[in-house]
């Protein structure tokens, strides 16, 4: 009976060293998430208002995220999602998507005792000193920016540092994962010419490319033409759970190569493929990426309120200490952990930021009116359509003509 005692105590003793030991770490360093569903929880739960009563952040229940798990997590760098679904392409995606990037404006403007607004790295480095959360803007999904390089310059304008190709559909000009899948359609078999457009402008800004919910031939096309390293904001590794969402190795080796990062993904889905998971399941994610793409390659993107499902022992933002531990279980060094945590996301913001240039001339390419779809779209703009400055007329005219005939 003693043996069982003695063997149990020195195993709780030595778990919560390594708890310890995170807890020490993230201290220091603490964690850059990738991505953060936070703002569309209050838009749905709330229609966006921050002053409901319900709403106040500090005591939010029902969510993934409020302020107290944030802190009780050490997370000191948040990229809160400015999502709109697919459903508004073609609609009103872009005035959808600039009031949640007023919505993330307004968390920061209410609470700005817990968050600091951020768009540079040195940014993020600021907020970390100060013990705050730095607050930066991801759009998820292209079609937010409705083909419009314009528009994406106006979210650059507003904070964003990051845009998702595509979401789970395909704009006109980028290819989403569902491709891979069969259940939609190749459009641009990766990038169309207009894409490359939107890559390079993108370099030009100093916008992260997060590869996330593209097809695989989109990542490839983009890994190949983007001058600056590249993220996935929230995904996992093919090889443990062969789900389309997540990067193959193929992919990884590219990553490797280019200096990008993957950020994994906590969704039982994609950790487990199937709907239960647990935190040593993504732990495995986790090495697997650390030895495929190499230690410079890791990330963590919980994709947090954004899904419904999530390991058992990281069921909320509070618990990434817990997630440390175990790599440091797992024998990761000090420097490893410390460069997940958040030295391999800054590697890659500095490295955009220097391949940014913003003295060069914006971009003035359009994509072509017949590759926009939809009809609500208008032809101002488009020189190959500017002979139909009078819509309506010439078939008021065959109208009238043809009453002529008749009488």
């Amino acid at each position: 009976m003693w043996i069982w005692w003695f063997w149990s105590c020195l195993a709780l003793c030595t778990a919560d060293e390594y708890r310890d030991q995170a807890v020490r770490i993230m201290s220091e360093v603490p964690l850059i998430d990738g991505h953060n569903d936070l703002p569309w929880q209050i838009l749905t739960k709330f229609q966006g208002k921050l002053q409901d009563q319900k709403a106040n952040l500090t005591y939010l229940e029902g969510t993934h995220t409020n302020i107290p798990k944030l802190k009780k997590g050490f997370v000191g760098g948040q990229f809160w999602s400015a999502y709109v679904p697919c459903d508004t392409q073609n609609k009103d995606a872009v005035k959808k998507t600039l009031e949640q990037i007023d919505l993330i404006h307004r968390m920061c403007q209410m609470y700005p005792e817990t968050f600091m607004y951020a768009t540079r790295s040195s940014d993020i480095r600021q907020a970390f000193t100060q013990k705050k959360v730095a607050s930066l803007i991801g759009v998820e999904g292209g079609h937010s920016i409705d083909s419009s390089l314009g528009v994406l310059r106006t979210m650059y304008s507003l904070g964003m540092r990051y845009m998702t190709l595509t979401h789970s559909c395909n704009t006109p000009w980028a290819d989403n994962w569902l491709v891979d899948k069969g259940n939609d359609k190749a459009q641009s078999n990766g990038l169309s010419l207009f894409g490359k457009e939107v890559v390079k402008e993108m370099n030009r800004l100093g916008v992260m490319i997060d590869l996330s919910h593209v097809s695989e031939a989109t990542m490839k096309a983009v890994l190949n033409l983007s001058q600056a390293p590249v993220i996935f904001s929230h995904s996992s590794a093919y090889r443990l759970c062969a789900h389309k969402r997540n990067v193959p190795d193929n992919i990884l080796q590219m990553v490797n190569k280019t200096r990008s990062l993957v950020m994994v993904n906590f969704y039982n889905d994609y950790v487990s493929c199937k709907k239960d998971a647990n935190l040593s399941q993504v732990a495995d994610h986790l090495d697997y990426i650390k030895n495929t793409a190499g230690p410079g390659a890791v990330g963590f993107g919980g994709d947090y309120d954004g899904v419904e499902n999530v390991p058992t022992g990281l069921e909320d933002v509070s618990t990434y200490p817990d997630l440390i531990a175990e790599l440091l279980r797992r024998k990761w060094t000090v420097t490893e952990v410390k460069d997940a945590l958040a030295y391999n996301l800054l590697r890659v913001f500095e490295e955009v930021e220097k391949v940014s240039n913003h003295s060069a001339l914006p971009n003035e390419n359009r994509i072509t009116y017949t590759e926009l779809e939809g009809n609500c779209k208008t032809h101002f703009g488009f020189p190959d359509h500017s002979h139909q400055h009078l819509p309506g007329v010439l078939p008021a005219v065959l109208t009238f003509l043809l009453s002529l005939w008749l009488l």
